[in-house]
């Protein structure tokens, strides 16, 4: 069996109770390096296999490789498995190994834990958009920032500006201004549910100068989006 897991932001509070439960049942834990380092204290007795980053291709083959061998194993991924995680590409792999059985195990992503630090900021429709380019073009990107904009959707942004991409958030923002005022409210998340978790609320027109990094997720409001004793809250629009 290959259990896909979502683990959440990594601690034992952030592991769901069926995400727990598919790790203790698995004799072997694969996953990116990072997260493996925050569940071995968690599961001491397991073993580990590890990639680095940008090895997502070999490490979902390992995981299938032990579970063909029959291993029951656990992919990890952080946040949930099928939101930016391992389970499409798991999925897609594993064509060729007609009779494992895959499961994937909800985790906790961090476009809802970041809103719960915040608020309520995607009380209505939303929109979840990654502005890394490294699997999807910039063009396309910048498309679906413009769509959900016009559309009036708040917007979770994962990804928001790394090392090497220092201007994407900048450029997303530009982007939102258009079709939003900047005095917009907005929130960001970092390091969710782990040591030095912090969010702050600032307004667009802040936010498209805010250094952030690959640990942060960054809340938009929509048209109707307002602070309320200092939470971000996008209204459902029940009458009061």
């Amino acid at each position: 069996m290959l259990y896909i897991v979502g683990i959440g932001c990594g601690s034992a509070e952030g592991l769901t109770g069926e995400a727990k439960a598919a790790i203790e049942r698995s004799s072997l834990i694969v996953g990116y390096t990072v997260y493996n380092e925050l569940l071995r204290p968690l599961f001491p007795d397991k073993e580990f296999h590890a990639t680095g980053m940008r090895q997502e291709k070999e490490r979902v083959i390992f995981a299938l490789e032990q579970a063909a061998c029959g291993l029951d194993v656990s992919l990890v991924c952080s946040g949930d498995a099928g939101v930016y995680g391992m389970a499409s590409l798991a999925f897609e792999l594993a064509e060729v190994y007609k009779d494992i059985d895959i499961k994937v195990v909800a985790g906790v992503t961090a476009a809802l834990s970041g809103a719960a630090l915040l608020g309520s900021p995607l009380t209505n429709d939303f929109a979840v958009i990654s502005l890394s380019d490294l699997l999807t073009p910039w063009e396309v990107i910048e498309k679906r920032v413009e769509g959900a904009a016009i559309c009036d959707f708040a917007i979770a942004i994962y990804n928001p500006m790394s090392h090497k991409r220092t201007d994407n958030l900048r450029k997303a923002c530009n982007i939102i201004l258009k079709y939003r005022s900047a005095d917009t409210p907005c929130g960001i998340a970092a390091n969710i549910g782990r040591e030095g978790e912090n969010c702050r609320i600032l307004t667009l027109g802040d936010l498209q100068d805010s250094v952030v990094d690959m640990f942060t997720t960054v809340f938009i409001g929509n048209s109707v989006t307002r602070v309320i004793n200092g939470k971000l809250v996008t209204p459902r629009g029940y009458r009061l």
